[in-house]
C-alpha cells in the first residue's frame, strides 16, 4: 500500500519567533537535554548542510532510489524539532542534546513511498541502534479507493479490496513493531512515534473528524495529535485525526528549513516530532535516574505526565489523548 508524508500547512508568519511549544511542554526549562539517545527518523531525508545539525552525527540511508538529501524540506523541519541546534539565536529543537541521529529516507522526492520502504526503513533503524523512531507519515488509504475508481472500479468493490490491503498491511506492520518491544538484557527496545494525521475537518463540523491512520494505529505505536493555542490555553488543531495516545505542539511550528534558515509549518507532522525530542529527554531522565531505559517505561513515563489542564472543555480524549506531552 502507499504511504505518503502527512503535509503540513504553512504556518501563521506571525508567530515568527514564537517557540510556543517548546515553552508549553516544558522543554526549555528542562535539566535534560536527550544526550546519549539515538532518535531515527523516516522521512524525506534531510539537509545535513543546515546550521540546526551542526556537530551531530547524521547516518543517512536512503530507501528511495533518490538519493539522500531532502528536496521537500519536511523531513528536515521535523529533525530540526526533534534535536535542532539554535539557529541565529532561536532555539527550535526540544533534545539539543542528541550526538547521533539516524536518518531514512522512506519517502520519496514527490513524498511518496509505500508499505516496503516503510518496513526496510523502521527495520534499518532497529538494526542500527534506534531508541526513539519518529513518523510523520501515513497509509494512503484513500488514494488507493480513488485509484482504482479511476481504473474503471464500482465504489463498493474499490473500497472493499483497499480494505483488504489496509488489513493486510495492518499485520505486516504490527508484526514490524513488536520488533520494537524490549528483549531483556540491557536491550530496552524501541519507542515509535507516529503523527496520527491531517484528514479531520473540525472547522466545518465538530463531528466531522476521522481516527488515527497507520502506522499512528499499529501496536506499539504512540498516535500523536495537534494541538494549538487558544489565549492562554490550549484547543486541539481542527485537522488533526482522533484516537491518538498523546498531543503535541503542531501549529505555527518553526524549525529548520531546507537550504538553511527557518519555517513556520503547523500539521500533526509538527506534532509528532515534539513526543519523540521529549521521549529522548525522557530516555535520558530515566537512566540518570539509575534505571536502565526501556520503551515501556519511557512511554509510561510520558504519558504519566501529560498535562490536561489549560484544554478548553470540548476537547475530549477522543481529540487529545492522555493530553499534552512534557519534559522531565
Amino acid at each position: 500500500m502507499a504511504i505518503k508524508l502527512i503535509r503540513p500547512f504553512q504556518g501563521s508568519s506571525s508567530a515568527t519567533g514564537d517557540v510556543w511549544g517548546l515553552q508549553a511542554t516544558g522543554a526549555s526549562t528542562s535539566g535534560f537535554s536527550g544526550e546519549g539517545v539515538v532518535p531515527a527518523i523516516l522521512d524525506t531525508g534531510i539537509d545535513p548542510t543546515h546550521p540546526a545539525f551542526a556537530g551531530v552525527d547524521l547516518e543517512e540511508e536512503d530507501f528511495t532510489g533518490q538519493g539522500n538529501g531532502d528536496v521537500l524540506g519536511h523531513g528536515t523541519h521535523c529533525a530540526g524539532t526533534v534535536f535542532g541546534r539554535d539557529v541565529n539565536g532561536l532555539r527550535i529543537g526540544v533534545a539539543r542534546g542528541i550526538k547521533k541521529a539516524l536518518i531514512g529516507k522512506v519517502l520519496d522526492n514527490s513524498g511518496s513511498g509505500d508499505t516496503q520502504t516503510l518496513e526496510d526503513g523502521v527495520s534499518w533503524a532497529l538494526r542500527r541502534g534506534a531508541n526513539i523512531i519518529s513518523m510523520s507519515l501515513g497509509f494512503d488509504f484513500p488514494g488507493m479507493v480513488k485509484s482504482w475508481i479511476d481504473d474503471g472500479w464500482p465504489a463498493d468493490l474499490a473500497a472493499s479490496n483497499a480494505l483488504e490491503s489496509y488489513r493486510v498491511n495492518l499485520r505486516v506492520l504490527d508484526a514490524v513493531m513488536s520488533l520494537t518491544k524490549p528483549r531483556g538484557g540491557i536491550h530496552g527496545g524501541t519507542l515509535v512515534v507516529a503523527a496520527s494525521g491531517n484528514e479531520s475537518k473540525r472547522e466545518q463540523h465538530p463531528n466531522w473528524r476521522i481516527a488515527a491512520s497507520l502506522p499512528a494505529a499499529s501496536d506499539e505505536v504512540i498516535a500523536v495529535a495537534a494541538v494549538g493555542r487558544r489565549g492562554e490555553g490550549f484547543v486541539v488543531s481542527d485537522f488533526s485525526n482522533s484516537a491518538a495516545l498523546l498531543s503535541g505542539p503542531g501549529v505555527d511550528v518553526i524549525s529548520a528549513k531546507t537550504g538553511g534558515g527557518l519555517d513556520t509549518l503547523s500539521g500533526t507532522s509538527m506534532a509528532c516530532p515534539h513526543v519523540a525530542g521529549l521521549a529522548a529527554l525522557w530516555w535520558e531522565a530515566t537512566r540518570r535516574g539509575g534505571r536502565i531505559p526501556t520503551a515501556i517505561n519511557v512511554r509510561s513515563a510520558l504519558i504519566g505526565s501529560a498535562r490536561r489542564e489549560g484544554f478548553a472543555g470540548s476537547d475530549a480524549e477522543a481529540d487529545i489523548g492522555q493530553g499534552l506531552a512534557t519534559a522531565p
